[in-house]
């Protein structure tokens, strides 16, 4: 089954890892290097051994290849994978005046009772970015993550540069070129993103007519956050490969730190018990051509059956 690489990485971490600390106190079970390639012409390497939101998957990539940096438009199609960053910022802030949410993220996960204030709090913050322009304007923008870096990458001379064009167009133009790269890791602007970018890099490579995509992400979260990586990035692949006229190859998916939360482990063995099911077929609106036509209509997956959803708490 196409999904079995990602099911042998979640195997191999969790009998070969290392105990480590990090950033969120949680602690993970953590390799350094691995690699997994999914064959895109066999299917859409969407996770069948539990439920995948693809609305959720579907909305951030066409967010990032916006340009865009502020939550508004994902609360605007029910997308919350970035509230905490802003929240925290709005929290931090002067304008804030409910209850204490000091150290939040980590109080929600062990006391219900404060989980359900902040839930409440981050609920009323959440519908006052859809509502209100400018308070979304100073509160809702990330900085220079994913979407800023990719279309408008600030150049030491002033201008800025849209990597995604510039890959589409060596596409075009010069297809075995080694220089068809992406990067959203600027040092410089680190320091002021919410989240330094977990998928730095990614590179495409065309041969016999298709196109392949190979990304390096510096740190993936195994249960959570690698399974819409995996999606993302086979969608934007095909979405690349329909504006260049191109069949689909392979997406391959290169680690630095791959990790299992230690509070995801239960839920990891209990996707492992589940027998992987047919992968689904990704649909792209055949009238659309060019990357920035595509809309959240135009982009769905057929024939997905998957298995329940396991909830798992985001280490933030």
């Amino acid at each position: 089954m196409l999904e079995d690489a990602y099911l042998d990485l979640a195997r191999y971490v969790l009998e070969n890892g290392h105990k480590k600390t990090d950033r969120t106190h949680t602690g993970t079970i953590s390799i350094f290097g691995y690699q997994m390639r999914f064959d895109l012409s066999k299917g859409f390497p969407l996770l069948t051994t539990k439920k995948v939101p693809f609305g959720l998957i579907k909305s951030e990539l066409l967010w990032f290849l916006k340009g865009d940096t502020n939550i508004q438009f994902l609360l605007k199609h029910k997308n919350h994978i970035w509230d905490e960053w802003a929240f925290e910022k709005f929290v931090d802030s002067n304008d804030y005046t409910g209850p204490d949410m000091t150290d939040f993220s980590h109080r929600a996960q062990k006391d219900p009772e404060f989980n359900k204030v902040y839930q409440e709090q981050k609920k009323l913050f959440c519908n006052r970015i859809v509502e209100d322009d400018d308070f979304a304007k100073k509160y809702g923008d990330l900085g220079l993550v994913y979407g800023s870096q990719w279309r408008a990458w600030k150049t030491s001379q002033g201008g800025t540069i849209d990597q995604i064009q510039n890959v589409i167009d060596l596409i075009k133009t010069h297809p075995d070129s080694r220089r068809m790269i992406v990067s959203a890791w600027n040092p410089e602007d680190v320091p002021t993103m919410a989240l330094p970018p977990c998928h730095t890099l990614f590179q495409f490579y065309v041969n016999d007519g298709k196109l392949s995509c190979q990304l390096y992400q510096r740190s993936g979260d195994i249960f959570l956050g690698v399974p819409y990586n995996i999606a993302s990035y086979s969608l934007l692949t095909a979405m690349v490969a329909r504006e260049c006229g191109l069949e689909l190859g392979d997406f391959v998916h290169t680690f630095g730190d791959a990790h299992i939360y230690l509070n995801h482990v239960e839920q990891v063995k209990e996707l492992l018990s589940r027998t992987p099911r047919q992968a689904p077929q990704l649909w792209l609106n055949p009238e659309k051509k060019h990357l920035d036509e595509f809309d959240m209509s135009d982009i769905k997956v057929k024939n997905y059956d998957p298995y329940p959803v396991i909830k798992a708490p985001v280490a933030v």
